[in-house]
């Protein structure tokens, strides 16, 4: 049970009579409501409020069921619950001395009467500081009646999103004496004497109402309005005074409990969903330093498939179907101590090593895997819908997949050629992106399609390795932590392509990164079950 639920199930026992147990020497609501009727006719006779043209009179018949007389006409009283016998059903006007829209205000950015609108009213209270001001001279053109009092209850009457909520307006968080309402909010103000405001703050608030307010209200799907007519009838339990006071002490002391609860279910649902891929990280951390899966000794070394990929590099370069990479590095261990080598000047990099990998593994750069590593320049190409595929980062999508269908861009083939200088991607090449949230995803391109890439990401074809393998390290911690360490001083995350270039990849046997694999996509598989 979620803790809005768990909420709502103590609102709906409240408002039933379920919560706290009657009290047979409490003044019944019957004896209640007369009291309120008499008040209301005294202020009838003082002309203070005004009688109300059809009154609705709600009686227990003999057989105890409640029937309603409007006129002449009395018929049995549907209602959404049954509440104790010391309870009385009312239409909300007939505890309430007033309910009234507010008006529309003539705002002044003059900051001394403010005028309570839709946005001040929220579930977690009522908040002053989102009100706007009226005129100050258009205070003159409000009643009495329309000034706020402490403890009005301010219900939300317009619109979709807001309509139904509901807030107790209180003249201590108001630092400017005294405030009136917008149109789209009405000021219900009972008998609070007898009537306590609190109590049908919660009624309102729970579930039986908030269900089917929008259902109730007049107007469009786009437009909704709780017209004044229908909040004065709306059907309302009223427990005896004391009852009201021994509810809302029980409320007082569970509710709290109820936000407490919350937040540890909050906390447990987010760890919760946050544990599948947390145990993806796991296994990705385990099986980039060879702890997945068992090394085989009759598997070729690393350092044998390094050799055969420098010597296919050296072959392209003669062929010029590749470049001299002017930087290249060689990583070699010697006396069990790492040493790069970069422009002829070698150097021990056994401090820059984040674990330690088995014999069979050898540790390099990116760029020594790879046939060519690329992007396009800055420069935005103009839409043609007629044109070439141009994708960006926001299309490497979270499923591991890439987007070629949905709200995609397209260029002229002017635009293609121009950018397409460097390279294009091709089946089996690897997006990367490398620029701002999206930093750190690479998807494996799994289609033909002739398209570009922008800016945001680079192309990254692999050389003699698993293809797979190296995705699954790009787009692992592991490396996302060196990418965020070369960007950590910049506003906005922008890989250069050669910082990518150096990116330190652990390298195992051929045979070894098809095992990780193979075993990583099966406990993924396990993961996402979970």
């Amino acid at each position: 049970m979620t803790a809005q639920q768990l909420k709502n199930s103590i609102l709906q026992m409240a408002v039933q009579g379920k919560l706290v147990p009657q009290d047979p020497n409490d003044e019944p609501a019957s004896t209640l409501l007369e009291r309120i009727r008499a008040e209301k006719e005294r202020l009838i006779r003082e002309k203070k409020i005004k009688r109300e043209k059809n009154p609705f009179v709600i009686f227990r018949g003999a057989d105890n069921i409640p029937y309603e007389k409007v006129g002449d006409t009395v018929t049995p009283l549907e209602v959404p619950f049954e509440i104790p016998e010391s309870w009385e059903w009312v239409r909300l006007v007939d505890v309430c001395e007033y309910i009234q829209r507010g008006k529309s205000p003539k705002y002044s950015p003059i900051k001394r009467y403010p005028v309570i609108a839709q946005k001040c009213n929220q579930w977690s209270g009522f908040s002053i500081e989102k009100a706007q001001f009226i005129e100050p001279d258009s205070l003159t053109s409000y009643g009495p009646e329309r000034i706020l009092q402490d403890n009005d209850l301010m219900w939300n009457s317009t619109g979709l999103g807001t309509l139904g909520r509901m807030a107790i307006y209180k003249i201590e968080a108001n630092p400017y004496g005294l405030a009136v309402a917008d149109s789209h909010v009405t000021v219900i103000r009972p008998f609070k004497q007898l009537v306590l405001p609190e109590y049908l703050y919660f009624y309102f608030s729970n579930p039986t109402v908030q269900s089917v307010i929008e259902k109730q209200a007049d107007g469009t799907t786009k437009q909704k309005e709780l017209a004044t007519a229908m909040i004065k009838a709306y059907l309302t339990p009223i427990p005896p005074l004391e009852e009201q006071r021994r509810i809302l002490t029980k409320l007082s002391e569970v509710l709290p409990i109820v936000q407490n609860y919350s937040k540890i279910y909050d906390e447990s649902k987010a760890m919760q969903n946050a544990f599948p891929n947390r145990l993806k990280k796991s296994i990705l951390h385990q099986a980039v330093q060879g702890k997945l899966v068992p090394q085989d000794p009759a598997d070729e070394p690393a350092k044998a498939l390094l050799e055969r990929i420098r010597a296919e590099k050296q072959r392209l370069i003669r062929e010029g179907k590749i470049r001299k990479d002017k930087h290249e590095s060689v990583i070699f261990r010697r006396d069990n101590s790492h040493y790069e080598l970069v422009d002829g000047v070698e150097r021990c990099i056994d401090e820059k090593l984040p674990f330690e990998i088995p014999e069979s593994w050898a540790w390099c750069r990116l760029c020594n895997l790879c046939e060519a590593i690329f992007d396009i320049d800055h420069n935005m190409p103009k839409e043609d819908p007629d044109g070439v595929l141009f994708l960006s980062a926001k299309d490497l999508l979270d499923d591991g997949t890439i987007n070629t269908t949905h709200n995609i861009k397209h260029i002229s083939k002017a635009d293609y050629e121009r950018l397409s200088r460097k390279g294009t991607p091709i089946h089996g090449d690897i997006l990367y992106s490398r620029i701002g949230a999206c930093l750190g995803k690479a998807r494996i391109v799994d289609f033909d399609t002739r398209f570009l890439v922008s800016y945001s990401c680079c192309t990254i074809r692999p050389l003699q390795i698993n293809t797979e393998y190296l995705q699954m390290l790009l787009d692992g911690g592991f490396v996302l932590q060196q990418a965020k360490e070369k960007t950590q001083s910049i506003g906005v995350p922008d890989l250069g392509i050669q910082m990518i270039k150096n990116f330190l990849i652990p390298l195992p046997p051929v045979n070894e990164q098809r095992r990780i694999v193979k075993k990583t996509h099966g406990l993924f598989l396990i993961c996402n079950q979970l």
